[in-house]
């Protein structure tokens, strides 16, 4: 027979394997993805680095500016004229490198000149980057300069690692422009499965050529003299290491969003060049590009050069490849943890759940188990991202996930084994009335009910789960025949028929089959006298078995079919009907309130004066629409002993039907020492605080049955 903690371990292996051989197959990738862009949106933060770069943004602005002011020239697509003030701007206030994410592929629709006064532009900045992006040449044109990178390690890396870097084609820029660029700079987007750009390529070949990404590019063209060595596992450019994924790729930090970076649009660089070269206060002072990187790219929507980004479901493309330039300079790109201490973490953390989960013996201890280990994985993840590492959170989500579940299942199982022990020890019983009235009239033995108004008693023992874990059969067989005999005696002293016992539930009924004048006040009799009755014998029980005994009542009055149900061969007399089910929810709904004995609107409008009532709640139950009030009843001398708690606890929950929480939970918060219901409510405040009801109308949504 297997040790609780053997069975909790063995499922959690089991469940633990399997999350594993579904990430690896990369069914758990969704998961990932979702969890990795919670931890980049809510841990992204500007770096030291970040002020070292800015964006010249081609804007809607921009191209409604041109548009207006150079009528001749201000159509889509622009003419190189429009980009060469830009350059010089840049070139005047002593930029450190300009990268353009911009192609010219065909000539300018002016002249040739055109392209030559931009290629004269950049010829004079000598730190000027052109962006490479996919195309259709396959080899590296004759009239084309030759990439200017200092790239050594290519040749001692494997070939499987070089497969890795393979730019296919490419398609490059008018001879007139690309030549006096000093270095050009891939463009090629790296996209997930589901489209967001998570990571980048910091360096491909294109025809036994490296070329490196823009954003590194912009970094070489601004440090001429820096040389690229590339290694197995990552990339170095100068003293700036860059790791690289199995795949080749660099995981990028996400700042936030693109406004994290110092933008300015391209309309008011272009005015106040113009203004410069006659004499004239510019738009922007040229000393905010000193010695500054500076990236020109596209931000108008119908440009087209918008990225899926775990920060933004916009964001500018040309932000992406300064995201590259940031992280170089800050050293802080994002590692990958290796898949075995992704696999050996999910199965150390599984074990531990499966193990953890098979103790767990009621709904209350599995739900909390639930609410403390889940977060566990994205706790470490979070852990990890802030030393710069991406730790693969899904795949041990989904595997504690899995394990609580099934521990969930088998804990059930067992528990519902023990049930049924208890149903083959405990019969159900028939009252002495129902048997007179059976003798007396025999016809009664046929199937069928009458519509009858009764008051409805369910009990049920608190924790009775773990009491079934920690009894042996027979300690737990002799401890329900105390419990329900003294329970049964005061059912019937009052007038109660047992409908049935239910391993340690009690299901009862007044005014059925023989009529009782004031059935709610028996029924409510029999529920206190019980109440104090459990109190009489809970040392006594406990000193014997070891463990205190609880139970709670729910008591609700309406009408419903009474008589007998089944089938030819074996009946019962039983009810059926809503009251029924209502009286089984005020049962568990004790247990939301810190109250033993819990009572509906019915059953309290019929008691007359002999008990006084506390309102508990206005509660929408499950199963039902309608709100209920509920009440706990008590004996006149009772309610006197705690008239004070009990005015000052109608004083708050005055206050929680009007919306104001924070005054009623001051209220509930001094008694809630010593008031068991005002605990609850400090509890249930905290929550409708936390978590604003859109419509309150007063009612508590009653949360498990």
């Amino acid at each position: 027979m297997f040790t609780k903690s053997a069975q909790g371990m063995g499922v959690g292996l089991v469940c633990a394997i399997l999350s594993i051989l579904l990430w690896s197959h990369g069914h758990l990738d969704w998961l990932e993805f979702a969890t990795w862009d919670f931890r980049a949106r809510t841990l992204a933060n500007p770096a030291q680095s970040t002020r070292d770069i800015c964006i010249i943004a081609l804007d809607q602005y921009s191209l409604d500016f041109v548009k207006k002011n150079f009528t001749d020239m201000g159509s889509w697509p622009w003419v190189r004229e429009l980009y060469t003030p830009i350059i010089d701007f840049c070139t005047r206030a002593g930029a450190k490198a300009i990268a353009f994410d911009v192609f010219f592929s065909e000539p300018s629709r002016l002249s040739v000149e055109d392209d030559r006064r931009l290629g004269a532009s950049i010829a004079s900045n000598g730190h000027f980057v052109l962006a490479l992006p996919h195309g259709e040449a396959t080899n590296w044109p004759p009239d084309m300069p030759a990439s200017k990178l200092l790239l050594t390690g290519l040749k001692e890396s494997t070939a499987a690692h070089q497969s890795n870097f393979l730019m296919p084609t490419a398609t490059f820029s008018v001879p007139d422009i690309v030549s006096n660029a000093v270095m050009f700079g891939h463009a090629v987007g790296n996209p997930d499965a589901d489209g967001k750009v998570r990571r980048t390529k910091p360096l491909l070949i294109f025809d036994n050529k490296p070329v490196a990404s823009l954003g590194l590019a912009a970094f070489l063209a601004g440090n001429l003299d820096t040389k690229l060595k590339l290694y197995d596992n990552k990339l170095t450019a100068g003293q700036h290491d860059i790791p690289f994924t199995r795949e080749g790729s660099t995981i990028l930090n996400y700042r936030g969003p693109a406004q994290v970076y110092q933008i300015l649009n391209a309309a008011a660089v272009i005015n106040s060049e113009l203004r410069l070269r006659e004499n004239g206060q510019p738009e922007i002072n040229p000393s905010v590009l000193r010695n500054k990187y500076v990236f020109f790219g596209y931000t108008a929507p119908g440009l087209f050069d918008q990225k899926i980004t775990p920060v933004s479901r916009i964001y500018p493309g040309v932000a992406v490849h300064a995201t590259v330039l940031d992280n170089l300079l800050s050293d802080d790109f994002i590692k990958e943890s290796s898949p075995l201490s992704v696999i050996v973490l999910t199965i150390l953390l599984t074990l531990a759940t499966g193990m953890v989960a098979r103790f767990c013996q009621t709904g209350t201890q599995t739900s909390l188990a639930f609410i403390l280990i889940l977060p566990i994985p994205m706790i470490l993840g979070f852990l990890a991202y802030t030393k710069n590492i991406w730790l693969n959170i899904g795949v041990q989500e989904a595997s504690i996930t899995l394990t609580l579940i099934s521990i969930a299942i088998l804990n059930y199982a067992i528990e519902g084994k023990q049930k049924r022990f208890l149903k083959t020890a405990f019969k159900q019983y028939i009252s002495g009335e129902v048997i007179d009235k059976l003798v007396k009239d025999p016809s009664h033995l046929k199937l069928g009910g009458e519509t009858r108004e009764l008051s409805i008693f369910f009990s049920d023992v608190a924790g009775f789960t773990g009491l079934s874990e920690i009894l042996n059969p027979e300690q737990l067989t002799a401890l329900l025949n105390e419990y329900l005999t003294a329970m049964t005696d005061i059912i019937y002293d009052e007038g109660g028929t047992i409908d049935k016992y239910e391993g340690d539930a009690i299901i009862a009924f007044w005014n059925a089959p023989l009529d009782l004048k004031d059935h709610q006040k028996h029924a409510v009799m029999a529920a206190i006298r019980c109440n104090k009755k459990l109190g009489e014998l809970r040392p006594i029980l406990k000193q014997k078995y070891g463990e205190d005994l609880f139970a709670r009542i729910g008591i609700n009055t309406g009408t419903v079919v009474v008589g007998n149900m089944g089938s030819i061969q074996r009946f019962n007399y039983t009810f059926l009907g809503d009251a029924g089910n209502l009286a089984s929810r005020l049962e568990g709904l004790n247990k939301q309130f810190n109250t033993s004995i819990m009572i509906s609107a019915c059953t309290k409008k019929m008691l007359g004066n002999e008990f006084s009532c506390r309102e508990i709640s206005s509660v929408r139950v499950k199963g039902r629409k309608e709100p209920v009030k509920v009440f706990e009843p008590m004996f006149n001398e009772d309610y006197n002993a705690m008239a004070d708690i009990i005015h000052r606890f109608e004083a708050g929950l005055r206050l929680y039907y009007s919306g104001q929480f924070n005054e009623a939970m001051e209220i509930f918060t001094t008694l809630s020492n010593t008031d068991g219901p005002s605990a609850a409510y400090v509890r249930i405040c905290k929550e409708l605080i936390e978590n604003p009801p859109v419509n309150w109308d007063g009612v508590w949504e009653m949360k498990e049955k």
